[in-house]
Parts: structure tokens; C-alpha cells; sequence
């Protein structure tokens, strides 16, 4: 992606747990790292630029995470305004999947053009989303809320690749979800891959190590080896992982100091547009 288009990425820490790898990654007896607990972080992000400010997934609900045991350190509702993207001036929403921890607050956009995927819409709203192994990742009322947009009007889909706007690119990938997508921001910094959950912990990307909510795993693989590539060709600049807890620690340079909220500002917006 070429541009001189340039944005600011605001990364919000608002969840917590504890697992063990085993519950984390694909078949990991197939690992010589042995089983030991492992933390993962719940974030959502902000990018601001020309074209306005763009809300990227919006975090689970408090009853979501309640009902998987998940730690609220901050409800992303209380978030939002601070991260730069208060709902009621109607940002764009960015949904790079549909599981619980990624469109959980989604009724808090009610005004808001909604971006995703088709297949990944086509899916959760399908006859397969209510099976066991896809439906534990998601809550009818998240659904309902992504009807609601799609009924109202306000619900935008893309095949493949879009440019939602200029310096803002979404890529879909598949793999985690049948729609997940992964999402390219120019900064001043350089271009920022956010993966989402196409790559939850740099360990998947560094080891060739599968999470273990896999919907295709083909497509898992080959999103790992996308978003090396993009590293390797210099398309992207620095990744930003899903749920690593040591996206802090990577990017300290960028830190704000604080461990709930903003934890994280990259690059500087370019002037508003009009």
C-alpha cells in the first residue's frame, strides 16, 4: 500500500485471563514447549485519520465475558469516548470477526456504519453458526445486533480486499473465522498490520503454531504465511497481535504507561478532510 495518507492507531486494554497453552494452541501436544499457564490480553482499536475516525471491533460485553469467566479490567463502553471514538458522533465500526470478544459492545453503535466481511456475515447469520464448536464463540444477542445493521441499512461488505478509506486497508483472510480479516493502517511510523485474531499471539506467527478455534485450517496457515510476507516485502512495517500481552513490551517506544485503557498510540493523524 502506497499513500501519503497517515493515521494514528490507539490500542485499549480492557480484558484479562489465565489459560494453559494446551487450551490455546492447536494439537499442542505436538510441541516440544510443555503445557504451563499462559496469559492473553483483550484489546480493541482506534485508527484516526482524514476520513474520520474508525472503531476497530468494540470488545466483548460485560455478560459475554461474565459467561466465560473473562476479566473486565475496564468496560470498553466506558473506553470508547477516551480512545477517541465516542459512539455518539457515529464512527465507523470495523469488524474484523464476529466472536463475542470482537462485536460484544456492537449496540453501542447504533448510528455507526458497520464493515465486515461477507462471508464472515453470511456465517454467523447461517445455519451452521448455532453448532457447537462455532457457537460457543459467539452471543445471539451480538448477531442480532449485526441483523439490526444489515437491516437498518448500515452494514457494509467487502469480498477479498477493501479500501475502506485511502491509508485504511482491510484483508480477508479467513482461517480463525470463515470471514476474519486482518486490517493495514499508514502511519507516520510506518504501515501497521493489525492481525485481530488472525494471529492472537506472535508465537503463531514465530513458531507456525495454530490457535485453537480454527474454522479453516489451510486458511489459518496461509494467513500466517500472508502476514510474514507482508513483513518480509516491507508492506508492513510493525505488527500489532490479537490478544499478546507483550504487544506492550514489543512497542514500548509507543506506550502511554498505562495498563488499562490506552496502552498504545501510534502515529500521528493527518489533518481532517472537508
Amino acid at each position: 500500500m502506497t499513500t501519503d495518507v497517515r493515521h494514528r492507531i490507539t490500542v485499549v486494554r480492557y480484558g484479562t485471563r489465565t489459560g494453559h497453552r494446551h487450551q490455546m494452541f492447536l494439537n499442542d501436544h505436538l510441541s516440544s514447549v510443555p503445557d504451563a499457564e499462559i496469559d492473553m490480553d483483550y484489546f480493541f482499536w482506534v485508527v484516526d485519520g482524514p476520513a474520520g475516525v474508525f472503531v476497530v471491533d468494540t470488545g466483548f460485553s460485560r455478560a459475554g465475558g461474565a459467561a466465560r469467566g473473562r476479566e473486565l479490567l475496564a468496560d470498553p463502553k466506558d473506553l470508547f469516548a477516551a480512545a477517541g471514538a465516542d459512539p455518539a458522533s457515529a464512527p465507523t465500526v470495523i469488524v474484523t470477526h464476529g466472536h463475542y470478544d470482537h462485536v460484544g459492545n456492537i449496540d453501542a453503535f447504533g448510528s455507526s456504519t458497520v464493515v465486515m466481511a461477507q462471508a464472515e456475515f453470511d456465517f454467523w447469520t447461517g445455519p451452521l453458526a448455532g453448532r457447537a464448536h462455532f457457537a460457543h464463540s459467539t452471543d445471539a444477542s451480538d448477531v442480532a445486533a449485526l441483523r439490526q445493521a444489515a437491516a437498518s441499512g448500515r452494514l457494509r461488505t467487502f469480498e477479498g480486499r477493501l479500501e475502506v478509506a485511502p491509508g485504511l486497508t482491510l484483508i480477508e483472510v479467513g482461517g480463525h473465522t470463515p470471514g476474519q480479516c486482518i486490517v493495514l493502517v499508514e502511519t507516520t511510523e510506518g504501515a501497521v498490520l493489525l492481525t485481530s485474531d488472525a494471529a492472537h499471539y506472535y508465537e503463531e506467527l514465530e513458531a507456525d503454531r495454530p490457535f485453537a478455534v480454527v474454522a479453516d485450517l489451510p486458511a489459518m496457515y496461509e494467513a500466517f504465511d500472508l502476514v510474514n510476507a507482508m513483513v518480509a516485502d516491507g508492506t508492513a512495517a510493525h505488527v500489532i497481535a490479537g490478544h499478546d500481552p507483550s504487544v506492550t513490551h514489543r512497542y514500548q517506544r509507543y506506550a502511554t504507561g498505562e495498563e488499562v485503557g490506552v496502552v498504545l498510540q501510534i502515529g500521528e493523524p493527518a489533518t481532517k478532510e472537508g
